[in-house]
Parts: C-alpha cells; sequence; structure tokens
C-alpha cells in the first residue's frame, strides 16, 4: 500500500525532494539505491518463507508419524535461517543505502547555506537566527528521515500486503482478501484523518519550538546588555512565557499521538481475532490444518508491524514535509539584489568612484538618500561627516550593493554596479566597520579571514600594519588565541585592530573607513591612523567619520544631513566657510579641551 495522498503543495514538496535521492551525473550512487531495493525485495521474499516452513513444521508434529520429528526440526532450522536472513538483508540495505541517505543531507544543507548567504542584507536584518538555524536543521535531517521511510517502509509493506492477499486468496478464499483489503482501507483512512489533525498541532509546536529557540539565543547574544539593565528577571519571564507555550503545544501533540496508536491497535487486532476466528472454524470443519492456524497468524502479525510502522512513518513524512517546507522556503526567498543575466566582472583600471544624483530608501514611506552626487577619482581620499542618522554608512553599504538605488547611478570606472558581478564588485573594496564582529575562531584566522591563502608571514605583517602584532604575540597562544563568540573575549580597540589588519590583507582598490578608530583610544589611534595612511596611500578611500580630527586631511569632505549634502570642500575652506561644517568642529574641540582639563584635575 502506499500512503494517503498527500495535497498539492505536498506534492511539490516531494517533487523537489527526488533529485536527491537520485541525484543526476552520479552513478554510483544511484547503484546504491538500486542495490538497496533489490535487498528490500529479498528480505521481503525471505520473510515471506518463514511462516510457511513454521507451518510445515507444526503440521509434521501433528501427524505423529515416522520421520517427523526430523522434518519438522528441519523445518524449524529453516525458519530461524530464515529469520536471520531477513535481519541480514535489512542491514545490508541500510549499509548500501547510508551513503545516499547522507550525501543527500549534505547537498541539501549545502544549498540552503549557499542560497542564504546570497539573500540580501535586508532580510539578514530582519531574521532571527535560532529560528533560522532551527528550521535548516530540522528540514536537513528530515531529508534522511524521508528516503528511508518511503523506500524502506511504504514500497516493502505495499509488497507485502500484495503476497498476503495472494496467499489468502488461494488458501482462505476471497473473503478474507476482502476483509484485509477493507481493514487496510479503515487503516488509512483513520490514520490520515488523525495524522491531518496532528498536523496542525506539530506546527503549532514547531512554530512555538522555534520562538522559544529565537528568544533563548537573542537573549545569551546580548548577555552584556541583560546585565547592565538588571533584565535577568525579565528575560527568564520571557523565556519562561515562550517555553510553556512550546510544552503545552508538546502535550496536545502527545496526547493525539496516543489516541492515534490506540485507534489503528483497534483496527488490526479486530482483523486478527477474525482471521484467527476463521481459521479456527474451518479447522474444526477439516477444511485447514493445525499449521494454517499458526500460517494466518505469522503472516499477519508480519504484515502488522511494518503496517503498525506505517502510522508512524505517515506521521514522520507528514511531519517532514513540513520542516523540508519551511526549508524549500528559505531556497524559495528571492535574493532581493542578483546579478544581472551574463553580468561581467568589474574591470578596474584606477578605482574611480561615482554617485550621480542617487536617491535611496529602505521602504518607499521613509526616504534616506536625495540627489547625492561626489566623485571620488583614482587614489583621493574623500570624507563624509554629520550627525548620526544622517546617511553616512548607507553610502558603503550602496558601494557594496547590498541595496540597490532607487534613483540615479554608482559606477566605479565608469561601470555601473548593477551591471558586474556582485563577487567582482565586493573583491575590489575593503572595509572597515564601526561595529566590529568576528567569527568564534583565532585571531589568527579572522586576520585571514581578508585572504584566506595568505601565507603567516603575510598575516603577522597585516597585523604589524594595525599595530596589533605585538599586542598578540603578549597573548599566552599567541595568533592561536580564540576571540571568543562575536569576538567578546577582546576589547572594542583590539576588535577594531583585528577588522583594520584583516582590510590591510585584503589589500583592496577601493577602501571604506567606517568611523574606523572609534573605538581606539588616542594613542594608538595615532598610530592607527598613520596605518591607514599609507594602506590608503594609493587607493581610492571614503571615510566614513563622526570625529573630525581624523578627516583634515581628505581630498575632499563632505557634510551630509538627512540624508542631503549640504556642504563641501576642504577642511580648511569649510571652516573658513562657518557653516555647519564649523560649528561640529567647534564642538568636538570645546569636548577636547574640557576632557583633557577634567584628565589634568
Amino acid at each position: 500500500m502506499s500512503a494517503p495522498p498527500p495535497g498539492p503543495a505536498d506534492f511539490g514538496t516531494l517533487k523537489r525532494f527526488i533529485p536527491y535521492l537520485w541525484p543526476k551525473g552520479e552513478p554510483g550512487l544511484k547503484l546504491r539505491v538500486v542495490g538497496a531495493m533489490i535487498l528490500v525485495l529479498t528480505a521481503k521474499s525471505t520473510s515471506l518463507v518463514m511462516p510457511f516452513a513454521f507451518k510445515g513444521a507444526i503440521d509434521r508434529m501433528a501427524e505423529k508419524v515416522p520421520d517427523s520429528v526430523s522434518i519438522a526440526m528441519a523445518l524449524v532450522c529453516a525458519y530461524a535461517l530464515a529469520r536471520f536472513g531477513g535481519v541480514l538483508f535489512d542491514n545490508l540495505r541500510n549499509a548500501v543505502f547510508e551513503k545516499v541517505g547522507q550525501t543527500a543531507a549534505r547537498r541539501l544543507s549545502q544549498d540552503v547555506f549557499t542560497h542564504i548567504h546570497q539573500l540580501s542584507l535586508r532580510f539578514h536584518l530582519e531574521r532571527r537566527t535560532g529560528s533560522l538555524t532551527r528550521v535548516v536543521e530540522r528540514g536537513t535531517k528530515s531529508i534522511d528521515t524521508m528516503l528511508y521511510f518511503i523506500l524502506f517502509n511504504i514500497f516493502p509493506t505495499a509488497f507485502e500486503l500484495t503476497a498476503v492477499c495472494v496467499i489468502f486468496w488461494f488458501k482462505l478464499g476471497p473473503a478474507m482478501v476482502g476483509a484485509v483489503l477493507a481493514m487496510m482501507v479503515l487503516y488509512v483512512i483513520y490514520t490520515q484523518k488523525v495524522t491531518e489533525w496532528r498536523s496542525k498541532l506539530r506546527r503549532e509546536m514547531v512554530e512555538s519550538d522555534n520562538k522559544a529557540v529565537a528568544r533563548a539565543v537573542d537573549s545569551l547574544l546580548n548577555y552584556e546588555t541583560v546585565k547592565y539593565f538588571n533584565a535577568e528577571a525579565h528575560e527568564n519571564r520571557n523565556y519562561g512565557l515562550a517555553i510553556k507555550r512550546y510544552t503545552d503545544a508538546a502535550t496536545k501533540n502527545e496526547v493525539s499521538l496516543a489516541w492515534l496508536n490506540i485507534g489503528q491497535s483497534l483496527i488490526t487486532n479486530l482483523l486478527m481475532a477474525g482471521a484467527m476466528a476463521f481459521t479456527v472454524w474451518g479447522w474444526a470443519q477439516g477444511r485447514f490444518t493445525v499449521g494454517d492456524v499458526v500460517l494466518v497468524n505469522t503472516l499477519l502479525a508480519q504484515l502488522f508491524r511494518p503496517l503498525d510502522m506505517l502510522g508512524m512513518v505517515y506521521r514522520e513524512i507528514k511531519q517532514g514535509l513540513i520542516d523540508m517546507e519551511a526549508m524549500f522556503g528559505l531556497i524559495d526567498t528571492p535574493a532581493e539584489i542578483a546579478d544581472a543575466p551574463g553580468a561581467p566582472a568589474l574591470r578596474l583600471g584606477g578605482a574611480h568612484v561615482r554617485f550621480s544624483h542617487v536617491d535611496f530608501a529602505y521602504e518607499p514611506r521613509r526616504k534616506i538618500l536625495h540627489d547625492v552626487s561626489f566623485d571620488v577619482p583614482p587614489g583621493a581620499k574623500l570624507a563624509i561627516v554629520g550627525h548620526s542618522g544622517a546617511g553616512k554608512s548607507t553610502l558603503s553599504r550602496i558601494l557594496y550593493r547590498f541595496y540597490d538605488i532607487s534613483g540615479g547611478s554608482v559606477t566605479i570606472d565608469g561601470q555601473d554596479l548593477r551591471s558586474v558581478t556582485q563577487d567582482s564588485l565586493r573583491r575590489a573594496i575593503g572595509i572597515v566597520p564601526q561595529d566590529t564582529v568576528l567569527f568564534n575562531d583565532t585571531i589568527g584566522y579572522n586576520i585571514a579571514y581578508g585572504r584566506p591563502d595568505a601565507s603567516q608571514a603575510e598575516v603577522e605583517a597585516a597585523a604589524r600594519g594595525a599595530a596589533i602584532h605585538e599586542f598578540i604575540l603578549s597573548l599566552p597562544d599567541g595568533y592561536a588565541t580564540m576571540v571568543g563568540e562575536r569576538g567578546l573575549k577582546l576589547s572594542g580597540g583590539e576588535k577594531q585592530r583585528v577588522a583594520i589588519a584583516r582590510t590591510i590583507l585584503k589589500d583592496p582598490a577601493i577602501l571604506i573607513l567606517d568611523e574606523a578608530t572609534s573605538a581606539l583610544d588616542s594613542a594608538t589611534e595615532a598610530d592607527i591612523q598613520s596605518a591607514l595612511g599609507a594602506v590608503a596611500e594609493k587607493r581610492t578611500t571614503l571615510v566614513i567619520a563622526h570625529r573630525l580630527s581624523t578627516v583634515t586631511d581628505a581630498d575632499e569632505i563632505l557634510v551630509l544631513s538627512a540624508g542631503r549634502i549640504i556642504e563641501r570642500g576642504k577642511h580648511d575652506a569649510l571652516l573658513a566657510a562657518g557653516g555647519a561644517y564649523a560649528e561640529m568642529w567647534a564642538l568636538q574641540q570645546a569636548e577636547a579641551e574640557q576632557g583633557e582639563a577634567l584628565a589634568a584635575e
């Protein structure tokens, strides 16, 4: 028999699932699938021999004729051998097929992981990490489970049911075959109806689980913030509510499972009772032997074992389809930023950056940039300053093409960013961000991330350029020192210097410094500024800064306010103009003098 028919969405999910079972260009894996199916049929055929051997042994014992004992013993041995053969072929099947299942799970997880990285920054800013990872984890595991259930339970059960019906037709008559088929239909309908009900409960449980995990991960990632605001009780309360919703949903799910098992057992045991009673009646009439009673019992018991499993299999397949549907939903999430068909790689000829009448909005109702135009010749240094929220960092995200603009154009060496591949574009740009997040690995790994094929000597040279080499050598484990999750074992200044070293190692044609020294003390800032000056000397550089003292040497300074350029020019000219830049400079100078006075006290 087959599982109850899934809905249209389920068929679509199964259709996408098949290529992982029968991968193109992989004859070795296909051969394993075929071999596993042959072993399945062999195991089932062997198991069908067992009841006849058992029947023969019982009949010989009942006859009490010469040689009956030796024949019965031989049949008992054949019965035991057939049982062993069934186990042997089942395990050989698992061994042959294991590589297919593992390969399918690996390829699916890689497909999802690759696609997630292709999605836009907007998607990643809106996602919840814990929920996302749980969706991928469950979806990946479900494909291996479904492969086993579909191939090694549903298909063999259908084969065994057909064989049992043929045996009963000739042995017990059409009425018994009709009873078996009626039981199967009733069993399938009951299983389908109850499982559909349970699927709704399962969806509620999965959603509650996702929210609970997301709440826990979000709270742990913000550990320091929780401590800053004495919010442990608040976090515990929120997590407790999330867990309670999950446990309530899980309880309903388990209770529904009990009702499903009770109903399935009632249906199968009613058939067993009827078939056994019919066989005993036939034995009393002289139509059947004592061995026939054993034959019917054993055949039905063997059929009921996978049939009892079939209810669980149906549930697992339905639940697997739910999990895979969510995961395929991730794969189907369109990439907001995509390369144009046949887009060429960026051809660098000096790294001339130009923004021409650029308009941009994260959402239609809130425009961020208004008619922004500027030109950065090869090797020049452009500084962008302004108060928080002016749109400064948005310019770097547009240059990286994390978002597409709504008006105007952005070009590098005359090539529109939307006409070249994102990979070649981002290889040409290096950034030292204001908020540096590191991988939970070694300092050496995080620096080498700028160019993974770099030698240790090159990594150390980059660290020297960022004035962090001596600090690293002072650590017990040196470059093998673990930085902790998100780099929390390092100070803000140390993390920023790692980011600077990483960018130095990348050696990009275009350099973006987004508040690159904001977390450094004055002495270290002077060292870093010197290093960054050397790095930027022959590169096109965009400096996004709040501290104006770091951009006095820029070839041009743009003052941004509410997404508009309100002033532009060199440092001295802007001071002489007495406008917004001059006011910002005076304010920062006064703050610096006040800080020095307080330090002197």
